[in-house]
């Protein structure tokens, strides 16, 4: 039996309600404000908390897991606005890297995304977790799966320029409110990360009307995928 601790992380409800459903032998506990489920799910040990929406509650929730849980790897779930054309609602993307779009000293001649005096702005996501994710995805998801650069910022990305923008100018694929805060602390701390998504709209001005009827549908699609990934770990 594998005994490596997993932190299972999704930033709403939504995107960890499917995990409650289907975790045994849980114990609760709470810790700067974020409710922590441990039990076991698909066989292994895992930690499962809703961090909230937003950069800073997603570092909180994910130094956490690595100190106070000594969790060993960590699986963000949830849901995404599409920025690459091709990419549809409740389409799946694994993430190859993550990168904030807000981080931005353009002004004193940084590329955008890029963190002053900092080694590392790109995050990549472990190999292994990504080569796994994409063979459950073609299973599961066939032709609906893809792969690339995760974007993170604290904003909704709804503006069709905007997307245009982020998608040729930082080559994301999808953007979300969280990953890149993920694997920032992943990477400083040395434990492997993915992030998950499931497009939940297009973040393109249609947004605000399909968000709520689409956002259920794609974190489960995102759940599916958790689900298959611990299967095979």
């Amino acid at each position: 039996m594998d005994m490596m601790k997993y932190g299972l992380i999704g930033a709403m409800d939504e995107e960890v309600t499917f995990f409650h459903e289907h975790l045994k032998d849980t114990s609760v506990t709470r810790y700067a404000g974020i409710t922590f489920y441990e039990g076991r799910f698909q066989g292994k040990q895992v930690v499962l908390c809703k961090c909230g929406v937003g950069k800073v509650n997603a570092a909180i929730c994910t130094q956490v897991l690595i100190d106070r849980y000594a969790v060993k790897t960590i699986l963000f779930t949830g849901v995404a606005g599409a920025l690459a054309p091709d990419l549809e609602v409740g389409d799946v993307v694994v993430s190859v890297e993550c990168m904030q779009h807000d981080m931005d000293v353009s002004p004193l001649g940084y590329p955008r995304g890029i963190i002053p005096y900092q080694e590392l702005s790109i995050f990549p996501a472990d190999k292994q977790l990504v080569q796994v994710a994409l063979e459950v995805g073609e299973e599961r998801f066939h032709r609906r799966i893809k792969s690339g650069r995760i974007l993170s910022g604290d904003q909704f990305v709804a503006n069709r320029d905007t997307v245009e923008n982020l998608h040729r100018e930082m080559n994301g694929i999808c953007a979300e409110m969280e990953g890149a805060s993920v694997a920032q602390v992943c990477a400083m701390n040395g434990i492997p990360y993915i992030v998950i998504r499931s497009m939940s709209d297009k973040a393109d001005g249609s947004a605000p009307d399909n968000y709520a009827a689409f956002t259920q549908k794609a974190a489960k699609n995102s759940y599916q995928m958790i689900e298959g990934l611990l299967g095979r770990l």
